[in-house]
Order: structure tokens, then C-alpha cells, then sequence
């Protein structure tokens, strides 16, 4: 059986961006390891593309335990 997904790449040349479900957040991964949050993409690409000047990790985002209860959108009634 083939994977539908080629395997992600990796490298010294790879970035990466994720979408923060729930928020409107983006989190940037540098080749090095470093994160940080962003709410603006520019900032983003420009944090991403300084590398290494200017380019402190920030502050590490912390994911909520798998089991913490999400609240549910409000029904309309």
C-alpha cells in the first residue's frame, strides 16, 4: 500500500507555518527549531527570513492536555 502524503521534508532550508485551529494565530517553525507566535503573516515571514539576526526563539507556545474539555459554540436558538 503507497501513502497518499509524500513524508515531509526536512532540512536547513525548511520553514514551516501553522495554522493555530480556534485562533487566529500562525505558528512559525525555523529550520533551527526555533517557534513564536504571530498574529500578522508579514511579521512572520520577516522573523522567518532574519535568520539568525533578530531571531530569538520567543516564547514557546503551550499546547493544552488532549484531554481538556474545549468549550462548545453557543446554540442559537
Amino acid at each position: 500500500m503507497t501513502s497518499l502524503h509524500p513524508p515531509p521534508l526536512s532540512g536547513e532550508n525548511v520553514n514551516r507555518i501553522h495554522w493555530m485551529p480556534g485562533t487566529d494565530r500562525l505558528l512559525a517553525v525555523c529550520h533551527c527549531g526555533a517557534r513564536r507566535e504571530f498574529e500578522a503573516p508579514v511579521e512572520l515571514w520577516d522573523w522567518l527570513l532574519r535568520h539568525p539576526e533578530g531571531h530569538d526563539p520567543g516564547p514557546v507556545p503551550q499546547a493544552a492536555p488532549a484531554s481538556t474539555p474545549r468549550p462548545r459554540p453557543a446554540n442559537p436558538a
